[in-house]
């Protein structure tokens, strides 16, 4: 029997432990996207052009718009140089991307309202979170969380999807976060790092 024939063996009995409640492994989002790369600029340019700045690409975007073509189940972890687009990217160009060509919503919040709206972050699908590592503890009637810690755990036992925005290095990330997190973020994203200087005049 073919590998085909073994994995289509199975088909009915996956379909079955779905009917009857048993756990099953999750789907993860695809996102595939054509000409991804002439939409992020276009999209880029006009949320930009609130703020009259002009867009130059940088060569972290062709990272982004290998993503957007084909994210392989993966979200995006955007870390390194402030100023280089990575708060604009996670909070308005993507989600209005994944909006438009894919008819999906991202819901976005910054590290601060991730702690504050904890269990309601966690209930979403697919989830932006911008600026990790400014945030202190969680705090849930008297008890201490660990939002972003929860958030990841979450991301890789349902299949959400994330995209992420630090300017943490990787070293960083891992001392405060610790290795499973560091190890959540590895499985289930795709890291894009952002040298260079400040695009910020």
């Amino acid at each position: 029997m073919t590998n085909g024939g073994v994995i289509s063996e199975f088909f009915e009995t996956y379909e079955r432990m779905k009917e009857v409640g048993m756990k099953i492994p999750v789907e993860r989002e695809i996102i595939q996207i054509s000409g991804a790369k002439t939409i992020l600029e276009n999209c880029f340019k006009y949320f930009l052009s609130f703020k009259n700045v002009d867009f130059f690409w940088q060569p972290e975007y062709d990272e982004i718009v290998n993503w957007l073509e084909n994210n392989n189940g993966l979200g995006l972890f955007l870390y390194g140089s402030c100023g280089r687009g990575k708060s604009m990217l996670a909070r308005y160009v993507i989600p209005a991307i994944i909006l438009k060509y894919c008819k999906k919503i991202i819901y976005c919040y910054d590290s601060q309202e991730m702690n504050a709206k904890l269990d309601f972050v966690l209930e979403k699908r697919m989830i932006s979170i911008d600026e990790i590592g400014v945030e202190g503890i969680s705090v849930d009637y008297g008890n201490k969380r660990d939002a972003f810690f929860e958030v990841m755990d979450a991301v890789e036992k349902y299949g959400k999807l994330i995209i992420v925005s630090t300017n943490l290095s990787g070293d960083e990330i891992i001392k405060k976060y610790g290795e499973r997190v560091f190890e959540r973020i590895i499985a289930t994203t795709k890291q894009v790092e952002f040298k260079g200087k400040s695009l910020r005049k």
